[in-house]
């Protein structure tokens, strides 16, 4: 528990400091955990002996998605070059395929794509749901999104935790996660609503009922990336993804909820605009 605790808090500040800092730091850290997590998604399947996908060009796709999506927003790049870089890329993926001469081709040419789905779009989408929103007028840096999204999120994940232990009697899903329950859940949303209401108040990036909604779409969509994530774990019986964060498995451990949340939060900002 001692090193758990340890591990979450250096996380936890890290993760906040970079945030805050620059859009450059943030940068760097969101590239870092794609290439991480891109890894550890591969690296389990690799193990499994279905699949043999390929991990360098798999890391490689990651990369390009990623650079393709906040290279213009963060670093003044064009973004062109990067998404000409990942068409090449996804297209040669089946060619290369063509002369490895293994086992379920087709399978391991979709399993090397994924993770660029998976795990660099919504990492590179949150970046551009933050940039949509200056804090003023003269387009300075603001983290207030993304610090809220962290906010709201883990505070899911505390809510569902907490109201589970105390009152969870119902199953949410037991096949795939069998500590869930629908208490948890309730609790979990009630907690993420209240703080996203919360951050409304102290942060003006967005109007009170826009937080609000992220809060309810957090909630719901957070719980999904975790209970997706548990389903990938089991079919492939393994605990985490990884053994980066001691106490708290890999990446992909630490952000499941981020992973189908983040999308379905820049799609409602997109709509809302």
């Amino acid at each position: 528990m001692l090193k758990r605790a340890l591990t979450g808090s250096v996380f936890v500040t890290v993760l906040i400091f970079s945030t805050y800092l620059s859009p450059f730091s943030l940068f760097g850290l969101y590239f870092i955990f794609v290439l991480i997590g891109t890894w550890e998604y591969l690296s389990i399947l690799s193990k499994h002996s279905d699949f043999e996908p390929n991990i360098p060009l798999g890391l490689i796709l990651s990369a390009f998605t990623f650079l393709a999506l906040t290279s213009e927003t963060i670093l003044g790049l064009s973004s062109l070059p990067f998404i000409g870089a990942l068409t090449f890329s996804v297209f040669v993926t089946p060619l290369i395929e063509l002369y490895n001469n293994k086992p379920n081709p087709f399978s391991n040419i979709a399993q090397t794509i994924f993770p660029l789905i998976y795990v660099a779009l919504p990492f590179g989408l949150l970046i551009l749901s933050n940039s949509m929103f200056p804090s003023n007028s003269s387009g300075k840096y603001s983290s207030e999104l993304i610090l809220g999204f962290y906010f709201i999120l883990w505070s899911n994940d505390t809510g569902a935790y907490l109201s589970g232990k105390s009152f969870g009697k119902h199953k949410l899903f037991e096949r795939i996660s069998p500590n869930k329950t629908w208490e948890g859940s309730i609790g979990g949303a009630l907690l993420a609503i209240g703080i996203a209401i919360f951050c409304g108040i102290f942060f003006t990036t967005l109007p009170l009922w826009k937080w609000a909604s992220i809060g309810l779409i957090i909630s719901v969509f957070g719980s999904m990336g975790d209970l997706a994530e548990s389903l990938f774990k089991r079919s492939m019986n393994v605990k985490d993804s990884g053994k980066i964060m001691p106490g708290h498995g890999g990446i992909l451990d630490r952000f499941d909820g981020l992973l189908i949340a983040s999308p379905f939060v820049f799609a409602f900002l997109i709509f809302v605009m």
